[in-house]
């Protein structure tokens, strides 16, 4: 039985100083899940169809990474990997959680990685979604993400023309979503600071072959076949390295397999975590 419980508004805790909105959501063996970097994300725009599925049985939790939706913008932030990585870990602390499962789409398969790298043990299991790794290069698409520049029509031509093969899942509702978190105060200075600015590090994502073959947490990559932000031949680059590697990719399928193919996503995604009727 999906919720149906109006979850989209969220929570704010204190994270070392930054007030941090989240989604917490169920009961059971907590899952984290980490957002992309796309021009208007939130958790909540990446994940409104995931949540509502996992969390009939665990306790799913997915927070707007610093830099990103409702979450503060602090003046002294300087962006970066590690900087992403250790507000998600100072986040999971804040809520006393010491072992957690992570769903992470795009850079948010990052950032798992690189929280694996950290330590391991606090980590069950890792699916990384249309995630960057071992060759990957700059794609067309995106070059398309860092070049948008805020308004509604920019947002569709951007969502339609890279993010999915089934145009009909770009509802107005949609656009309008990420259009206006991409537009909120702060938002589009705070993006490109990110990715243009030489004080930042936000474009720095590179992994080695070594440190993919250091990650030992059994791990699901998902990927669309068509994606064209970051192609289905990087995640075939990990799945040789990953000692614990699965892949599983979507045919007729861009970046977003958590919203073009939601229903088997969710459905794969909980296997994977075992957290089907397991609570």
């Amino acid at each position: 039985m999906t919720l149906t419980v109006d979850i989209a508004e969220g929570l704010y805790i204190d994270v070392q100083g930054t007030r941090t909105h989240y989604h917490d959501v169920g009961e059971g063996t907590p899952v984290l899940l980490l957002h992309g970097s796309g021009p208007g994300v939130s958790a909540w725009a990446n994940w409104q169809h995931a949540i509502p599925s996992l969390a009939e049985n665990a306790r799913v939790l997915a927070l707007d990474i610093v830099g990103f939706g409702h979450t503060e913008r602090p003046k002294d932030v300087r962006y970066s990997l590690q900087t992403w990585t250790d507000h998600v870990w100072n986040f999971l602390n804040a809520l006393g959680i010491e072992k957690v499962s992570i769903v992470g789409n795009s850079l948010g398969g990052r950032i798992a990685c690189q929280m694996a790298e950290d330590d391991g043990r606090r980590i069950d299991r890792i699916v990384l979604m249309g995630a960057p790794g071992v060759g990957m290069t700059l794609t067309e698409g995106l070059k398309a993400l860092r070049a948008y520049e805020p308004s509604p029509e920019n947002m569709r031509d951007l969502l339609v023309n890279y993010f999915a093969v089934d145009t009909s899942i770009i509802t107005d509702d949609l656009v309008t979503i990420r259009y206006e978190a991409s537009a909120a105060p702060g938002a589009h200075e705070a993006y490109h600071l990110m990715f243009f600015s030489p004080d930042h590090a936000g474009g720095e994502l590179a992994i080695t072959e070594q440190q993919v073959r250091s990650i030992t947490t059994p791990t699901l990559l998902i990927h669309g076949r068509e994606d064209r932000v970051v192609p289905v031949e990087v995640a075939w680059n990990m799945v040789h390295l990953l000692p614990n590697g699965d892949l599983h990719v979507f045919a007729h399928c861009g970046h977003w397999t958590q919203i073009e193919r939601s229903g088997e996503f969710n459905s794969l995604v909980k296997n994977f975590l075992a957290i089907t009727e397991r609570n």
